[in-house]
């Protein structure tokens, strides 16, 4: 009969990463909400149990293992089977029940959530959903290591190795100060730009990119690098401040981002004048069909034509 060997803990095995992720175990014990002794003496059992070190200590930094390393890896996998074993438990019964760890972008989630989740709660009163807002590659990362369960993005983006589900086309706008000539025209050419000042989101929003490819700049480094903002509403009070143009999504308009101001606003036209809105996750993940309902719903509250289109990339 084979021996028994005690294994570590789910409890422990998601301490330890959260070490990995955060660096300091103060930030990790908040994430975990568990005090930091206590997360502290939990890894400590954990290395007691393996008879290894997986994390260094001094009193100004923390640092994991290389051995620690492999460990992390490999409870990141176990970890996130086993949130998929409760997927798949939960999948079995009414669709969008439970709990959901819905990641979304900043260029989306203030401008699109407040549409669609009063409805959402009217239609599935039992699912609990959990909002967290960051950029689209750090979404990716926490869908690909389990910390997130759906993704709510803008594409084209290289999602790749994830299942996609496109449900929602969002064309762009050109914003313009007061007065400015665009406003006697009735839509404006993404290409004709050239000498206008165009003002962008920072580095590491896809919204940069997606507007540079609408005004035909894509590839380029703009010369306005200094006057860039870190939310659409920053850009919307640089435009009404006369310090540019800049391109916004039509759900950020119909939302009122421009209310109280004197920003006008034109249709853009040409190729790349628009972005898809849709949902990501794991190929392997068991709620796939609850997914795919869920962008069907959404969908259906935006009134939007573009039909879902589901795909891995």
């Amino acid at each position: 009969m084979p021996v028994l060997r005690p294994l570590p803990s789910l409890k422990q095995l998601r301490h330890l990463v959260a070490v990995a992720d955060h660096g300091h175990f103060g930030r990790a014990a908040a994430a975990c909400f568990v005090t930091q002794s206590s997360l502290s003496a939990s890894i400590k059992e954990l290395e007691g149990l393996l008879g290894k070190v997986l994390i260094e200590r001094t009193r100004r930094s923390v640092m994991v293992t290389p051995l620690g390393e492999d460990v992390v890896a490999r409870a990141r996998a176990v970890l996130t089977d086993v949130d998929e074993i409760v997927d798949l438990v939960t999948a079995s019964g009414d669709p969008l029940t439970g709990s959901l760890r819905l990641g979304v972008i900043p260029t989306i989630g203030p401008f699109l959530l407040p549409r669609v989740l009063p409805a959402l709660r009217r239609a599935y009163p039992r699912l609990r959903l959990y909002l967290r807002e960051d950029r689209s590659a750090r979404l990716t990362d926490g869908l690909a290591g389990g910390d997130l369960d759906l993704l709510l993005l803008a594409f084209p983006y290289p999602a790749e190795g994830f299942e996609t589900y496109l449900f929602a086309e969002d064309p762009f706008w050109i914003a313009f100060p007061k007065g400015h000539r665009y406003a006697g025209e009735e839509r404006v050419a993404g290409t004709g730009l050239e000498d206008e000042t165009v003002l962008l989101l920072e580095e590491g929003h896809c919204l940069r990119g997606h507007a540079m490819e609408a005004c035909g700049r894509a590839g380029e480094i703009p010369a306005t690098t200094e006057f860039q903002a870190s939310s659409l509403h920053t850009l919307v009070q640089m435009v009404d401040n006369g310090l540019g143009l800049t391109v916004l999504p039509k759900m950020a308009i119909d939302a009122g981002i421009a209310k109280a101001t004197g920003v006008q606003m034109r249709p853009l036209e040409g190729q790349g004048t628009s972005r898809q809105i849709g949902f990501v996750w794991r190929t392997s993940s068991p709620r796939r069909e609850e997914f795919a309902l869920l962008a069907g719903f959404f969908r259906d509250e935006l009134g939007t034509p573009l039909p879902p289109r589901r795909r891995k990339i």
